[in-house]
């Protein structure tokens, strides 16, 4: 896999926002993707120091809408801690 098809799209939330004060930065991944590519991939796109890499499988959800019940899609996420001093400035709206 090219590391660059491994990050998908950044998640801008409340939540990862907040994490961004302890340098951590939150991204959609490939679902076939690993930790270790997930490194690789921002260390070479965004030109940081990567120290940890926790993944997370978001499982779907059920939703309605009037009668059509259907399921969210299941999809991978990662959160990213950068080395102190270290910061992606997509995240900082530069």
């Amino acid at each position: 896999m090219d590391l660059r098809e491994v990050l998908r799209r950044p998640i801008v939330t409340e939540k990862s926002t907040l994490l961004q004060e302890k340098q951590k930065y939150v991204f959609e991944v490939a679902p076939d993707a690993n930790k270790v590519q997930v490194r690789e991939a921002v260390e070479l796109v965004f030109d940081v120091n990567v120290l940890d890499v926790n993944i997370i499988k978001v499982r779907p959800k059920p939703k309605r809408r009037g009668q059509h019940a259907y399921m969210t899609r299941m999809w991978k996420k990662a959160v990213v801690t950068l080395s102190q001093g270290s910061k992606i400035e997509l995240f900082e709206g530069a």
